[in-house]
């Protein structure tokens, strides 16, 4: 199997389900960084800061910089402050979203905004909702982190973003802008972050429909490990196959 300077791992059903690590991933990741290869984790979750998603992989024995976590909150908060300078946002998410805007000194406001954001919030309330929906529908731009409408814990599948985003475009008959995979923006951000050529760079990741398949649009090499969401046999059936399948990160000796 190749090798790659920039191994992209997504963290949900790769690396670990919940607060349950995948020890395949872990000892995967080690043997990387002990060879000197440059390590990214890049995920659709924007409810944790990068610190905190820094911390959890940490708690499993993986080390990394903050600098090396790319989550769609980040890429969110970018992406908004390049196309909506200047703009009142009103976000609907957790601490994750709301440190990225920060960063990027974007105005959060709760009334009258220009453009509506929405991640993951484990807090949903119909009252959130239903201001977010007023404002789409009085002309606001709509935009979402992610469209992963479930992802794995430790007890199973659970509503992701994507979930309460459909319910959204369904009230307000506005389709919104995505910025996570399987769209291309965090993998152009770690490209342009590790002057990286494509061909040198693989996105490893348990879910077709946004890992693999993000990879694919960008023109890198992926690899589908079976830990999480989308089953082999389901993959085997699509049109685009990735670089690589396996079980899991067991099966790819590096050397």
């Amino acid at each position: 199997m190749k090798q790659y300077k920039a191994y992209c791992f997504d963290l949900d059903g790769t690396m670990y389900r919940g607060t349950e690590p995948i020890q395949e991933a872990v000892d995967f990741v080690a043997t990387c960084q002990a060879q000197g290869k440059d390590t990214y984790f890049i995920t659709n979750n924007a409810a944790l800061t990068r610190t905190a998603q820094q911390e959890k992989l940490a708690s499993f024995g993986v080390q990394t910089e903050v600098d090396y976590i790319m989550n769609s909150a980040t890429a969110l908060a970018r992406y908004c402050a390049l196309h909506y300078a200047g703009a009142n946002v009103m976000m609907i998410g957790e601490a994750g979203l709301r440190e990225a805007l920060e960063i990027e000194h974007i105005n959060i406001t709760s009334t009258n905004p220009d453009v509506v954001l929405m991640g993951l919030d484990r807090q949903i309330t119909y009252g959130k909702l239903a201001d977010a929906c007023l404002a789409i529908r009085s002309g606001a731009h709509f935009l979402g982190t992610n469209q992963d409408v479930k992802f794995p814990t430790e007890k199973g599948l659970v509503p992701g973003n994507g979930s309460f985003l459909k319910m959204m475009e369904a009230a307000t008959e506005t389709k919104p802008l995505i910025v996570g995979k399987p769209e291309p923006h965090m993998l152009e951000f770690i490209q342009q972050q590790g002057m990286y050529k494509k061909e040198d760079m693989i996105l490893i990741g348990d879910n077709y429909d946004t890992d693999i398949m993000a990879g694919i649009r960008y023109g890198i090499d992926t690899a589908y490990v079976a830990t999480g969401v989308t089953p082999m046999e389901e993959v085997l059936e699509k049109a685009q196959q990735p670089t690589y399948l396996l079980n899991s990160l067991a099966d790819w000796p590096i050397n």
